[in-house]
């Protein structure tokens, strides 16, 4: 239903995908997306912010995120890596500045 779609558009629902997701684990969280450089129409960066902190990087080919999701399996994958991120960024131990 949902696959296929050129670079921003897939850009623009894995954004709001990501961003639904981490903000189900900690309200404050944002999602950060890298396109730019070598990254131009071929992978995102994916980071979660939680206030100053910033989590380690998802990459994410853009062919899978295209092909992927409208598969739900894929897309519960996809979440629940995201809410990782956003317990990795928030947990006491964590010192990741922004």
């Amino acid at each position: 239903m949902f696959s296929g779609g050129d670079y921003h558009e897939v850009a623009r629902w894995l954004a709001n995908f990501a961003t639904s997701h981490a903000k189900r684990e900690d309200l404050r969280a944002e999602c950060v997306l890298d396109m730019e450089g070598a990254r131009e129409g071929r992978s995102y960066g994916l980071r979660v912010r939680v206030g100053e902190r910033l989590s380690s990087e998802i990459e994410l080919p853009f062919a899978e995120v295209a092909s992927n999701r409208g598969s739900l399996a894929w897309c519960q994958a996809l979440a629940d890596r995201v809410r990782g991120l956003v317990r990795e960024t928030v947990s006491p131990g964590s010192l990741r500045p922004a």
